[in-house]
């Protein structure tokens, strides 16, 4: 559980994006149509936006405020970030990306844990090129967690992948929240993705939290 402060605006070409909830969860959904802000609310997250106004804080760490002016850079903000593009690196192995992730925290019992949960053992010498999309997924997650993140933001992680594989998919990343109790903020278009994976959902349309 994580207590989260959301007070975003931002200027976008065919709207403002304006989310202001304060909230403790574990999983937070981000739920609605293309176009409607929930990227641009992640990126905003992560230090990759800046906000017109408001502000972010993630348990006890302020990241934005306007009126502080305040804006801690990407990696001193302590977020995992997957995004839709997973964009890991290509010349690297499936071991040597994860590794690129680690950082002061990362210890070898992270690692395994980490081996262990996504089932990654077998691909740890594979290049990247040879995987499959829901492979470059859990590849991706593994990196982020690496970094010990406070909160994991995951943007759409099973989109690139049919059905029957997000079935296979969706299970490990309920392992990282049950066994790595790690917070998540994640974005589906999927119903029953979001059904199974998170404790409270904002439902986003134009910029606005409907529901």
């Amino acid at each position: 559980m994580i207590s989260l402060t959301l007070d975003v605006t931002l200027s976008q070409q065919q709207f403002t994006l304006q989310v202001r909830e304060s909230m403790s969860v574990e999983v937070l959904g981000l739920f609605g149509p293309s176009g409607s802000g929930k990227t641009t609310l992640l990126e905003s997250i992560a230090g990759i936006r800046t906000p017109d106004a408001g502000e972010i804080r993630v348990a006890d760490r302020l990241l934005f405020s306007s009126a502080q002016r305040l804006n801690v850079p990407p990696q001193g903000r302590r977020i995992g970030y997957v995004p839709q593009d997973v964009l890991l690196f290509p010349n690297m192995s499936v071991e040597g990306n994860i590794l690129y992730g680690r950082g002061a925290r990362e210890s070898q019992e992270t690692f395994a844990s980490l081996m262990e949960i996504l089932e990654l053992q077998a691909l740890l010498k594979r290049g990247v090129d040879r995987l499959s999309g829901g492979e470059k997924q859990r590849v991706a997650i593994a990196r982020a967690l690496m970094t010990r993140p406070a909160i994991l933001l995951l943007d759409e992680p099973l989109a690139a992948v049919d059905r029957e594989r997000r079935e296979r998919i969706l299970p490990y990343v309920l392992r990282i929240r049950r066994e790595m109790h790690v917070p998540l903020i994640y974005v589906t278009h999927d119903v029953d993705e979001m059904r199974a994976i998170a404790d409270r959902v904002l439902r986003l349309d134009a910029g606005r939290v409907q529901a």
